[in-house]
């Protein structure tokens, strides 16, 4: 399924992957080849639409994603393009930009040359993903920044409507690649298709819960005006100490709304057939880090502090290997996943 591959191009994605996500480090790796190397690049590609999303401020911003998406395409003359894209995204990224994210923004033209080795399928539906990922990110960006109307997003669809857009069209796009691998999961397409977006969120969702103290010291909020409103807040009063109980209430509200999302994804998972083992660890990882992200961030109010709330490397340890052992356990897996979400708001 994978052409003759560019060696020091699928290299590069290797070497720059665990510098910009410690989970998918951890999970592609357990993808079966050639499926590995598409998820790889698609993410990739994916981080590096995000990268411009955060640190690009201003029209530069929805110009240089509408070029991502283009390029992405492989059109006629890519390769030079594409140069010239690292180069204006270069001169307008923040100067805190963290070094591995502007190199792999640097790098755009040899993620590109590794995608192009793959079959025209995977092309296709990566292309698709960051086509809808870029478009959407051009069109909501500005509405989580300071702005005409404040930080933060106007309701929780405008939140929901933000996490499919970074988010949930990577679901899709995870899917369509697991059929393209899997005649298997492919006669699932129903089952899956309808929670794909579920999965995507419900990691978005935790992210946004875990990083928001982290996002409004950027400029950025992506919690729901109307919701904080409900208890007398703001974004921008969000971290000031004398609201901490409000935004605490305000916190586990959302908390209960990622845990909805999670249960979906989790019917997500178990929908995969059971023999595809690395497909099936490569969603539990990321799933069931999530439940335990939002079991530490619940009712904490460290998470508007300063230090990064963050689970133990000894949790990660041993969501990998329980996870392993059950892969193929459905009841297991089940009663394992009550037991640790027993303890979130419904």
């Amino acid at each position: 399924m994978l052409m003759q591959t560019e060696p020091s191009a699928v290299s590069f994605c290797r070497e720059v992957l665990p510098a910009v996500s410690r989970t998918f480090a951890l999970n592609i790796p357990v993808l079966p080849r050639p499926l590995d190397t598409a998820v790889m690049v698609a993410y990739l590609l994916c981080r590096i639409a995000d990268t411009l999303e955060d640190e690009v401020r201003g029209p530069a911003c929805p110009v240089l994603l509408a070029e991502l998406a283009r390029l992405s395409t492989l059109p006629a003359g890519w390769e030079e393009d594409s140069r010239r894209f690292t180069q204006e995204a270069g001169r307008v990224l923040r100067k805190e930009t963290p070094a591995a994210e502007a190199r792999l923004l640097e790098g755009t033209s040899r993620v590109l040359e590794a995608l192009a080795v793959h079959e025209a399928p995977v092309r296709e539906h990566v292309a698709s993903c960051v086509a809808t990922m870029a478009k959407g990110m051009g069109k909501m960006g500005d509405k989580g920044r300071a702005s005409g109307g404040g930080l933060g997003l106007e309701s929780l669809e405008e939140t929901l409507e933000y996490c499919y857009y970074v988010a949930g069209t990577v679901g899709e796009m995870l899917t369509r690649l697991f059929q393209w691998y899997s005649p298997a999961v492919a006669e699932r397409a129903g089952r899956l298709e309808s929670r794909a977006v579920a999965f995507g969120n419900a990691l978005q969702l935790t992210n946004i819960l875990k990083d928001v103290r982290e996002d409004l010291e950027r400029g950025s909020c992506w919690l729901p005006r109307t919701l904080l409103a409900e208890y007398g807040l703001t974004p921008e009063a969000l971290l000031e100490p004398g609201n901490r109980n409000e935004a605490m209430k305000a916190h586990e509200r959302m908390v209960a709304v990622a845990h909805r999302e999670l249960r979906k994804a989790f019917e997500y998972t178990l929908a995969l057939p059971r023999e595809e083992r690395g497909i099936r660890l490569f969603c539990l990882w990321p799933l069931f880090l999530a439940v335990m992200t939002l079991r530490k961030v619940y009712g904490n109010k460290a998470v508007l502090e300063p230090k990064p709330v963050k689970v133990s490397r000894r949790t990660v340890k041993w969501v990998l290997g329980s996870t392993k052992l059950l892969v193929a356990q459905d009841s297991a897996l089940r009663a394992m996943f009550a037991a640790l979400t027993s303890p979130l708001p419904a």
